[in-house]
This record gives C-alpha cells, structure tokens and sequence, in this order.
C-alpha cells in the first residue's frame, strides 16, 4: 500500500513540471503531462497560487512563484549545516581545500569553505568567489547535474558521464580542481550545488575524484533524495 498523498504528490509533480518550462505552461498543458483532467489541474495550480508558489500571468501561463525563491533561501543554510562536517573530513582527507558552490544565474558562487590541516601551499577559494558556469570544476559539474542539452560542451558530457569534472589552471595558475554535482533522484526546482577540492599541481587526483564522488553521494542522502 503506498504511504504517498495523492493530491500532494500531484501538486509538487506540478511545481517540477511548470519549473521545467521557462515561459510557462498553460493549465490544459500541466494537466495533460499530470494526466488529469483540467478542471483537477485548475484546483491545484489555485492551491499553489495561494502559497505563492505558482502565479498565473494575465496572459494564462503558470509559472513560478515568489515563494519558491524563499524556499531555496532557506535550505541553502540547511545545507551548510549538514554539509560543515562532511567538508572538513573531505579536506582532511584530499589536502585540498574542500568547498560546496551553487548556481546563480550564469555564475559558479562559493558557498561553504573547508580549509585541511596540513599542506603549505593553497589555493585562494574564498567564500563569496565567482566565476562562470561554463569554466573551472564546479561550473562543469553544475552543469553535468542538469539535463543534457544539445548544446553541452565535451566537458559537460564527460562530467555527466563520469560523475566528476577535473580542470587545470583554468581559474588560477597552476590549481587543480575536482567537483562533482550534488544530484537528487528526481529533478526539482531549487538549488543547484556541487561539492569539490581545489589544489595546486601536486594533488592526488585519484584520491581526490574518490573523495569528491563519495561527498556527493554522502550529501545527497544527507539532504533527501
């Protein structure tokens, strides 16, 4: 017997639906991809509006609401706070400086910054630090947790493919980075994260990806699939 509400199910299906379309769908859209009828479609898009997480424009298509925004703001502490722990021990172990950065626009923005114990040389991976999507290991990664698009770069569909993406010296002479996107079961609206070290030349790039992947999945189970 299944332990899932059927309306509440229906409903955060629909969220994933209309985030999935950038200009919005139309209710007789979500409600043939839901497979209901119109009139059920309808009832649950209100119920939503009315949290402010859907808004209907004028114009008839449903898109995202202003509380969803505040949603995402509020687990990206969340995930600070289960993520802490899980970042040190993966500094500890890589001798790299361990971070967790998430997507903002176009950009890879530093979020959370565990530094290792031990290792003269570092580098510079402050939080608050930005830099394109489309460059450096945690970019890359982002990017290869979303769906495949035809327009992927080489880099993208290796770090798909392989559940980590390595770069050298791309946003700093001489570093070394690894990353791996923080990936749940099912795509959802919401924060765009990855987990990786960065280094310079003389890091352990086997270990590291070893590591990297681990933390991932670690978070992963952490935060809910």
């Amino acid at each position: 017997m299944s332990s899932t509400l059927q309306t509440l199910d229906r409903g955060l299906l629909a969220l994933e639906i209309v985030s999935e379309h950038k200009e919005g769908i139309t209710i007789a859209g979500l409600a043939e991809q839901l497979g209901v009828h119109r009139a059920i479609a309808y009832r649950i898009v209100t119920t939503l509006e009315a949290h402010a997480l859907l808004t209907r424009t004028p114009e008839g298509p449903v898109r995202l609401g202003a509380g969803i925004t505040l949603l995402a703001s509020r687990f990206e502490p969340q995930l600070h706070a289960v993520a802490q722990p899980l970042l040190k021990t993966l500094a500890k172990a890589t001798r790299a400086t361990a971070f967790v950065s998430i997507a903002q626009g176009k950009e890879c923005v530093v979020t959370l910054v565990a530094e290792p114990d031990e290792g003269m040389l570092r580098v510079s991976y402050r939080v608050g630090s930005r830099h394109p999507l489309t460059q450096g290991a945690a970019g890359i990664a982002i990017l290869a947790g979303r769906t495949p698009q035809d327009d992927d770069s080489p880099e993208v569909c290796q770090a798909r493919a392989e559940g980590y993406s390595l770069t050298r010296g791309q946003l700093q002479r001489g570093a070394v980075g690894v990353a791996s996107p923080i990936v749940t079961a099912r795509l959802r609206a919401g924060i765009e994260a990855c987990v990786g070290v960065v280094a310079m030349d003389d890091l352990d790039t086997e270990r590291a990806i070893r590591e990297v992947k681990a933390s991932a999945r670690q978070l992963v189970e952490l935060i809910g699939q």
